[in-house]
């Protein structure tokens, strides 16, 4: 059975065979969880240059070789086209199928990009007694879209999207000194308390990912986002483009530590 303490070599295994549906916030604690971006390799230099512009939200872990489906850096003998949960397939920037394994759509002049997930501090967050609502509620996270934009390129560009976490009162300086030290995980919080100055109308009805409760006397607080990667794609409509479904990571071999500053 899963738990927090799961290798992540398991939980690829099980992603490979077909046996893992579930979002995997929650699992591995301690390991990096990446987004998944892949894209022919004649828009690869340039997605490159929107995430550098954009690091808060797109913070690179690995490259991969053209045609190759195996990040060396962050999980050598991983394949990125089984090894996660659910991806998503896109054309002309059109949402076609989400699927379990990417191996039929795969091609010599692919890239893929592992980047940096939020889920990757909550073990430093539960460590220090914060608490990480949508894991409590065994959901999906919480995620909108924002009025930020980001820096675009010629061809991408999206406004921020966002993972939200709600927190007492009390805790939301300690949660922004935890989060703050993994910058290769988005690092400290874009904005805390009042959605409605960055855009967003209604907690309850998130863009991906599951809605959790906001007690009474808790603060919604704010994080960068990989999905932002996901609304630059359906705006730029490569002919081909493959991602993570959101909230349904790669799990890498490497500890959270090395995310931090």
């Amino acid at each position: 059975m899963l738990n927090f303490s799961s290798l992540p070599s398991e939980i690829r295994q099980l992603c490979r065979d077909g046996k893992l549906e579930t979002p995997t916030s929650g699992l591995a604690l301690g390991f990096v969880q990446a987004n998944l971006v892949v894209l022919p390799y004649s828009l690869a230099f340039e997605f490159l240059l929107f995430c550098q512009r954009n690091s808060k939200a797109c913070p690179i872990l690995d490259v991969t070789e053209v045609g190759d489906y195996e990040p060396k850096i962050i999980a050598p003998g991983a394949d990125i086209r089984t090894d996660l949960p659910r991806y998503r397939i896109f054309q002309h920037g059109e949402l076609i199928e989400e699927t379990s394994n990417i191996k039929s759509f795969w091609k010599r002049d692919l890239v893929a990009f592992l980047i940096g997930c939020s889920f990757s501090f909550e073990n430093a967050m539960l460590n220090s007694r914060l608490p990480v609502r949508h894991v409590e509620e065994q959901k999906n996270v919480p995620m909108y879209k924002t009025n930020i934009e980001c820096i675009p390129t010629r061809m991408f560009s999206s406004p921020l999207v966002v993972s939200m976490r709600p927190l007492p009162a009390n805790n939301v300086v300690r949660a922004v000194e935890v989060t703050s030290r993994y910058y290769k995980a988005h690092g400290s919080p874009v904005h805390i308390g009042n959605p409605e100055v960055i855009g967003i109308k209604n907690l309850e009805k998130p863009d991906y990912g599951d809605a959790v409760t906001v007690n009474d006397g808790e603060i919604p607080v704010f994080w960068a986002c990989g999905v932002t990667t996901q609304t630059a794609i359906m705006q730029a409509k490569p002919e081909l483009a493959i991602t993570y479904s959101p909230g349904y990571m790669f799990i890498s071999d490497l500890k959270d530590e090395y995310l931090t500053l």
